[in-house]
């Protein structure tokens, strides 16, 4: 396994350095993400083309998109129709697709012409096209529309919950979420209904996205929680909510934010201006208009003196302050910064 890689910024371009702040990639792209399943995308003639953690770009062929490696495959798009390629940045699987999604669990849906089918890894139908949409494979079940309504199949293809709902999303933890009537709520494997569509629908959060068996549940704009055994541990009360990590999730209390427990209770008190998912420890806090970190505790342990920061990840953390970049470790000690 690969030591992690962390962006880094010098003189308006882009690199990578390890966790001890060696530049390991030269900055020298105008644009760059974070690592993911080995590869980095970064901006090359105007377009997004994979970096591998040795720097070396997959250019066999410049393409209009470059999606993320999954299962060892990234979608394509030249001009309007789409492929997938290899982590060798060969072409897997031909241009020919109207649309396409990631693979999962061993397959991806296409689209060749007007429906959508699932192609296995060596290109080949397994399941044929003739489903409107088309979701990707979780929990060895896929939601899918067909003849107006979603439902789910198997990777025969055959349904095993009957398409019956306006919506329907991937399975997690043995539940997925649902939607009847313009409202939401959660069903088992054998699409019994654990908690009836009643939780609102808003663009601005994932639906039934579970974090540690618990998801953000809205209703008349309150935020709460349910849990993946269908039930409102929660109820919606906050002004808002954000993800559990580490057993803690963010609440909004009258303006203020703070952090409950799986329980509802509220752990860690309303007291900052903004804040953070927890990870790794630690969780971003605002005080002060400044930024800073607090353990599990609530205790301030690296102070707020930060106009942005980011959640640690691979025992780092990047900071921003009078506009340069930098990275800290959990002590607070600086182990890189942007050179202007």
């Amino acid at each position: 396994m690969r030591e992690p890689l962390f962006i880094i910024r010098e003189k308006g371009k882009f690199g990578f350095a390890n966790s001890e702040g060696e530049v390991v990639i030269e900055p020298q792209y105008y644009e760059a993400e974070e690592f993911y399943n080995g590869f980095s995308r970064v901006r090359f003639n105007n377009k997004l083309v994979p970096l591998d953690a040795l720097g070396r770009l997959l250019m066999k062929q410049l393409f209009n998109y470059v999606g993320h490696f999954e299962e060892g495959f990234a979608k394509v798009q030249l001009v309007n129709m789409w492929g997938f390629i290899d982590r060798r940045g060969s072409l897997a699987m031909d241009i020919q697709y109207v649309d396409v999604g990631d693979f999962s669990e061993g397959l991806a849906a296409v689209k060749p012409t007007t429906l959508y089918g699932y192609i296995d890894a060596t290109g080949g139908y397994k399941i044929p096209p003739k489903f409107e949409e088309a979701d990707a494979f979780k929990e060895g079940v896929a939601a899918v529309k067909k003849d107006g309504t979603y439902g789910y199949i198997n990777k025969n293809g055959a349904f095993v919950i009957e398409p019956q709902f306006e919506k329907a999303y991937h399975f997690q933890n043995g539940v997925a979420a649902i939607e009847l009537n313009g409202k939401w709520g959660l069903i088992d494997q054998k699409g019994k209904q654990l908690i009836e569509p009643q939780f609102d629908i808003n663009g601005n959060n994932a639906i039934g996205d579970f974090f540690e068996g618990m998801a953000i549940v809205i209703k008349d704009n309150k935020y709460g929680f349910v849990n993946d055994k269908g039930t409102l541990v929660v109820p919606p009360q906050y002004d808002f909510a954000g993800d559990f990590g580490e057993g803690l999730a963010l609440v909004e209390v009258e303006g203020s934010f703070g952090y409950i427990d799986k329980t509802g209770e509220l752990a860690i008190s309303a007291r900052f201006e903004d804040a953070g998912v927890f990870s790794e420890g630690f969780a971003q806090v605002k005080l002060a208009d400044r930024w800073g970190y607090i353990d599990t505790s609530g205790e301030l342990m690296i102070s707020a003196k930060f106009d942005d920061v980011f959640p640690f990840k691979n025992g780092l953390a990047r900071v921003e302050h009078g506009g340069q970049w930098g990275y800290i470790n959990q002590q607070g000690q600086l182990i890189w910064r942007e050179v202007k």
